[in-house]
């Protein structure tokens, strides 16, 4: 994939990119100016994009090794689904906050880290306020008069939400407690109500019996919320909904019991998704071989496992990425160097001197800091492109665009400091002591 050319890249979508990058982050967006390496799999998942936006369902498994882009890929991926019209959330699994054995929390995480092209998280209210002018556009069209709305709003809403009321009519019920409220102006009822039904606890029970509504929302009724949930965005213009559970690897580090519920949560959601229960959902988990392949983790579940079974004994060349599980093969120091040259002409191009860090970080001595990176992290060059890329753009670029006698080659040492490392690259930093002088402070050879 040919990345945009860097002159065309607005200033805005230039600056957030550099600016996650010196922080050492994936950036949130722009990650089209970056993907190196991904064409190989955009036919094959623009088509599922395409299915999902046809009211079709879509669970993926992406699978790579720490530092191999799980969290670009995924981001990358839900950019081209906003693009198609799509909402997207993306939700980090954890053992305190978003334990995914517990649905109705991870229910909860989805609206609140739900996003649209037009609205940032959380986006709950814009959608559901969207859907109710919907309504009132589709019962203005048949012929309702003023007088006539009201009651042709609630008859549009039982209907199109007459599947999900089967099995979830507190959504419904929520719903139409949020309009009330809102027609007879009291903004905290219905922002309250609003809460409920994006799955937060302790709602005021005042707003709950206002609404209708009882309790809070449990681990089975969460399918119920995230069907109604596909049916508003639907009925409000959106595509589909696309959504990244991320590290659900951490799953291998709780408690056997919670691991167990959890590998048969995920077991479920997939049975549901294969099901044709939520039409309009593109699924995606992350997670490392060894949760995949391991005894902790997929394998401790058998037909978890057998949904996710796939192929890898082939050249990854040759991989199906329309598999239920598809692989990230992970940086070399080439594509490492590539994704380097990349961000150095991002950068020049937003820079008062281009040709100047063009002379200064040409593409010889990105190779060499490249180099020296992974040395400092043991020779693993598949997990260096995180802290490759921050010293690139923090300690180098920034200094030759901001001091006119600043030469890399002259007056910049590489040092790793184990305060800026993830403990995996604390421990392959550890790992090659043995062969530096110090973990802290290597030389950068040029």
């Amino acid at each position: 994939m040919t990345a945009p050319r860097a002159s065309s890249v607005s200033a805005v979508r230039r600056r957030a990119v550099i600016d996650a990058l010196r922080r050492g982050a994936v950036p949130d967006s722009g990650l089209d100016l970056l993907a190196t390496g991904l064409d190989r799999f955009e036919d094959a998942l623009d088509a599922e994009l395409n299915a999902v936006a046809s009211g079709a369902a879509v669970f993926k498994a992406v699978r790579g090794e720490y530092g191999s882009g799980k969290t670009f890929f995924t981001r990358w991926l839900g950019e081209r689904a906003k693009r198609l019209g799509y909402a997207v959330a993306e939700i980090q699994v954890s053992e305190t906050e978003t334990p995914l054995h517990r649905l109705e929390t991870v229910y909860r995480r989805l609206t609140e880290r739900l996003a649209t092209s037009s609205f940032p998280p959380s986006a709950l209210r814009p959608v559901v306020d969207a859907w109710f002018y919907a309504l009132e556009e589709d019962a203005l069209a048949a012929g309702a008069d003023e007088e006539e709305l009201t009651e042709e709003v609630e008859r549009l809403l039982t209907a199109r939400l007459a599947e999900v009321s089967r099995h979830a009519p507190s959504f419904a019920t929520a719903l139409r407690g949020y309009r009330t409220a809102l027609v007879r102006g009291d903004e905290a009822t219905a922002a309250a109500v609003l809460a409920w039904l994006g799955g937060q606890p302790h709602v005021a029970a005042a707003a709950r019996r206002s609404a209708g509504v009882r309790g809070d929302l449990d681990h089975f009724g969460a399918f119920g919320f995230l069907q109604g949930l596909l049916t508003v965005l639907r009925d409000s213009g959106h595509r589909g909904l696309f959504v990244v559970l991320d590290e659900v690897e951490t799953l291998q580090r709780v408690r056997s019991d919670a691991r167990d519920k959890a590998l048969n949560a995920l077991r479920q959601l997939i049975d549901e998704v294969h099901s044709g229960r939520f039409p309009g959902l593109y699924l995606v988990i992350t997670g490392t071989p060894a949760f995949y392949d391991g005894q902790q983790g997929v394998q401790r579940l058998a037909p978890l496992a057998q949904r996710l079974a796939t192929d890898f004994t082939t050249d990854p060349r040759f991989d199906n990425p329309r598999a239920v599980q598809m692989r990230l093969p992970g940086f070399t120091q080439e594509s490492l160097i590539d994704l380097g040259t990349t961000i150095r002409d991002l950068y020049a191009d937003g820079a008062s001197a281009p040709d100047r860090i063009r002379q200064l970080a040409d593409d010889a001595y990105v190779a060499d800091l490249a180099t020296a990176v992974g040395g400092a992290l043991g020779g693993k060059v598949g997990v260096a492109p995180r802290l490759f890329l921050k010293k690139l753009v923090g300690d180098v670029l920034d200094r030759i665009d901001q001091f006119a006698d600043f030469d890399p080659r002259q007056h910049y040492r590489l040092t790793v400091s184990p305060s800026e490392l993830t403990e995996v690259e604390r421990n392959l930093a550890a790992a090659a002591s043995d062969s530096a002088a110090s973990a802290d402070d290597v030389e950068l050879n040029v």
